[in-house]
């Protein structure tokens, strides 16, 4: 176990949401949801001491990009001393409500990626309304892009309507079990969920 990661827990428990880091297992599924076979402009909210950071700049294109959010000072701290080497990665102490302002700053505009594992349930209503919309907003419009998180509880989906195609998994390899869901942004303007238990449905985009 990282003793960061502990530590933050034991200090900052509703922030941290988990006692420890994600395993193995919901790690490489969470990279599973992303082609790293092309350039990729990728962002990460919440990244903490950084072990889905590393799968993916392990397996990230050579001239992709990643920016990292965290608002805990020490893990930003713990991820800057772990990528100061890789110029790819930018770590920012700073809300993930700043995106926009970071991919000018890279002259970018979109984002291929954006990969989350903050627990949006503490977030107030009107705050996890406008980081989802944002957060919708910056994607790029191509059939790959996507936003992609890992939950204990799988409430956002009833929140990400505005996003046309819908997958879900449970990871029980993991503690908590977390579910990892794909939010695609394409053309598509039907919500369709693919769900844990591996059937598909048509709907509102509930689970």
């Amino acid at each position: 176990m990282s003793a960061i990661f502990l530590k933050r827990f034991l200090q900052r428990p509703f922030q941290v949401a988990s006692i420890i880091p994600s395993s193995r297992a919901l790690i490489r599924r969470v990279s599973a949801k992303m082609d790293f076979s092309q350039p990729r402009v990728i962002a990460e909210y919440g990244p903490g001491e950084g072990c889905h950071t590393r799968e993916i700049v392990r397996r990230m294109h050579p001239d992709s990009r990643v920016i990292l959010f965290e608002l805990d000072p020490e893990f930003a701290q713990h991820l800057e001393d772990q990528f100061r080497g890789d110029s790819r990665v930018t770590v920012l102490n700073s809300d993930a409500a700043l995106l926009c302002q970071e991919l000018a700053k890279h002259g970018h505009s979109h984002c291929d990626y954006i990969v989350s594992g903050i627990p949006f349930s503490i977030l107030q209503p009107e705050k996890k309304k406008e980081l989802l919309r944002s957060t919708y907003d910056l994607l790029a419009p191509q059939d790959h892009s996507a936003f992609i998180i890992y939950q204990v509880t799988n409430e956002l989906v009833g929140h990400c309507r505005h996003f046309p195609r819908v997958e879900s998994e449970y990871c029980l390899q993991n503690i908590p079990p977390m579910f990892v869901t794909k939010f695609y942004k394409t053309a598509n303007g039907h919500a369709h969920v693919n769900g844990a238990n591996g059937h598909s449905r048509n709907g509102n985009g509930r689970h």
